[in-house]
């Protein structure tokens, strides 16, 4: 609307104007070179416009022509460029769908119709990778590298094919690199974090984690977490090196991630050395309330040095009673009542978990057994159990087991990966099981027989005297006669020749206490029975458990005299 008012202003300023030149009055004469021209002021004025507006045409058409050379190669490029763009939009579909021809054929339309333009080069690379030739690949990224607009892009493929080829020490330079280049880069970040804790420069991984919270690529609940795991780290290291360093490590973990088990334990240990009993406690509860573990339960046990075994058997249940039926709290309650020769309690403690036991609820019932009654087979018998017993929670990452809590996973190279769970290979399944118990240990966990033990308790009986017998062979049964069974009334009994055969008696007994193990069909496809996470059985050569000598436990001094025996060890 506004265009239009401002148009028709347009015009009647022009119409007024020319309205003005018409009305007025005079002549114009022009003389030049012999020629003489009169007119009036009006018709002037129309020539004169006229010749503008010629001249305007003129020049306007010059330009064109001028221009048309340009805008011919302009035309060329861009037609150029549109079909280069078009080359690379379908090679990039072609890489998503994985047609690695079609995506080579794509890309070197792309390197011809737009060589310069980085999704060119991208996409180069890309279909390289995917036909797998590596070093069509790394040229393509080294090329990426060397412009200043995609050098970063080029890095991370640099950082990709050192990887696939294995290379960490080229893999760690190109990250090192980028990182420099951009300190916000997480992957860079990333792989330099994980070099850092391979090799144990643990203040160098402090620096980066510090430089990732103030580039906000992670939060504040992430990095104090994080942090806390790369002290507990230091401070387990410089345990035996540097006390002092250590110390202060623990303790500045445990603020930071107080649930983080490696870190309490040792805080307490440390806080137990300084006598701060107290203080050490609290550490060690605070943690289990949110994991129980046996590190902690042993930490919890030894809080106040030169504590007898009893003494550590009732802080023990205190700290059980925390985490009510929890597996761990009932171990290290059985652990701690084996110590302290209360083998009564060590039963009641691990008596919920006997239907079902795991590895260590076995062993300990073993030792139990053995260490109490000197049962030498009833403590094999728990011992084949724990064999075929499920696993107890361990440290695992990335389907990786360890013995020992570490900071970083060895498969991924994440930070805070190993958790304290149970592992792939102990996880129920529908499967049947692979290992049927024996027929042994069932006999030797069994309770005894009603019907043995009445007999035993029975008084004896007098038996009449024994008629004279044919020698037989000793281990040879006694014959059994069959008598026949009576007629019923108004039918004739049975002849001598009637009557069934004699059956001698079997030359071995079935025990009736003893049930017959069912036959297990062979399943078509073998179970495998040790899963890729599952650490195995260690290969070396064991002692003898049950060749050593049958007998209570030494007990363990009490008083000053136990003080100074733990603190000269």
């Amino acid at each position: 609307m506004i265009r239009i008012v401002l148009f028709l202003l347009l015009i009647a300023l022009a119409a007024a104007g020319a309205a003005w030149v018409a009305d007025q009055t005079g002549d114009v004469t022009l003389s030049w070179a012999g020629w003489r021209v009169a007119t009036t002021l009006p018709i002037f004025a129309l020539a004169l416009g006229t010749v503008i507006v010629a001249a305007m045409l003129g020049w306007s058409v010059v330009a064109a022509l001028w221009r048309t050379p340009k805008r011919i190669r302009r035309s060329r490029r861009d037609r150029r460029h549109a079909r280069g763009r078009l080359a690379i939009t379908e090679g990039l579909l072609a890489i998503g769908h994985g047609d690695a021809a079609a995506a080579r054929q794509h890309a070197d339309v792309a390197r011809r119709h737009a060589g310069n333009d980085p999704l060119a080069l991208l996409l180069h690379a890309q279909s390289a990778q995917l036909d797998g030739d590596r070093e069509g690949a790394q040229r393509a990224f080294r090329a990426m590298a060397a412009r200043e607009d995609t050098r970063l892009l080029g890095l991370r493929g640099l950082f990709i094919e050192a990887q696939r080829a294995d290379d960490a020490v080229a893999a760690v330079m190109v990250a090192e690199e980028a990182l420099k280049l951009a300190p916000s880069s997480s992957w860079a970040s990333h792989a330099v974090l994980g070099f850092c804790c391979a090799k144990g420069d643990w203040n160098g991984a402090l620096s980066i984690l510090d430089n990732n919270q103030s580039a906000g690529l992670i939060d504040k609940a992430t990095y104090r977490r994080q942090r806390g795991v790369l002290l507990t780290a230091r401070a387990l290291e410089l345990e035996n090196v540097d006390r002092d360093l250590s110390r202060n490590s623990a303790m500045e973990a445990v603020k930071l991630a107080p649930t983080l088990v490696p870190a309490a334990a040792l805080a307490a240990k440390y806080e137990s050395e300084a006598h701060q009993v107290r203080r050490a406690m609290r550490i060690v509860e605070t943690a289990w309330l949110k994991q129980p573990h046996p590190d902690l339960a042993d930490a919890y046990a030894h809080v106040r040095l030169g504590d007898s075994a009893r003494q550590r058997l009732v802080r023990v249940e205190t700290l059980a009673a925390k985490a009510a039926g929890h597996i761990e709290g009932a171990l290290a309650v059985a652990r701690a009542a084996i110590d302290a020769a209360e083998f009564a309690r060590a039963r009641a403690a691990l008596a919920p978990f006997v239907e079902r036991p795991t590895q260590r609820v076995a062993m300990l019932m073993a030792e139990i057994e053995r260490t109490e009654h000197g049962d030498s087979g009833r403590a094999r018998a728990w011992t084949l159990r724990a064999v075929r017993a499920l696993h107890d929670p361990v440290w695992t990452a990335d389907g990786y087991v360890s013995d020992t809590w570490r900071p970083v996973s060895p498969v991924s190279g994440r930070l805070d990966a190993f958790q304290w769970q149970t592992p792939v290979a102990s996880l129920p399944s529908d499967k049947a099981a692979t290992i049927e118990s024996s027929a042994f240990e069932e006999a030797m966990l069994a309770p005894p027989a009603p019907h043995l033990a009445g007999a035993s308790e029975s008084p004896a009986e007098p038996s009449p005297e024994p008629t004279p017998q044919p020698a037989a062979q000793d281990n040879a049964p006694p014959a059994v006669a069959i008598a026949p069974a009576p007629a019923a009334p108004g039918e004739p009994s049975p002849r001598p020749s009637e009557l069934p055969p004699v059956t001698p008696a079997p030359l071995f007994r079935a025990r009736a206490d003893l049930s017959k193990a069912s036959a297990t069909p062979i399943p078509v496809v073998i179970p495998i029975i040790r899963a890729p996470d599952d650490p195995g059985i260690d290969e070396e050569a064991l002692a003898d458990e049950f060749a050593e000598q049958i007998g209570p436990p030494k007990a363990q001094a009490g008083g000053w005299r136990g003080f100074l025996s733990r603190w000269g060890g």
